[in-house]
């Protein structure tokens, strides 16, 4: 799978650290500032590419992530 991919990136603090999130993959990492936990995500990301096989790659990869803000009653 040469080339480049469009992935989502959600990243959240979490007490003193960000907490970053690609839902296409299930895979997550973190860092001490917001382009902290995107760089980490990033590598991770790369990593996984650079070693897993096609069929993970594929079982993994989800095609359509939507992502939309939701208002709840509450209390």
């Amino acid at each position: 799978m040469a080339g480049t991919m469009q992935l989502t990136a959600i990243i959240e603090r979490e007490r003193a650290e960000y907490v970053s999130i690609c839902p296409e993959l299930d895979i997550a990492s973190q860092g001490a500032t917001i382009e902290k936990a995107r760089d980490n995500l990033q590598e991770a990301i790369e990593l996984f590419f650079e070693t897993a096989d096609s069929s993970e790659i594929a079982t993994r990869l989800h095609d359509e992530v939507f992502v939309t803000r939701l208002e709840v009653a509450v209390g």
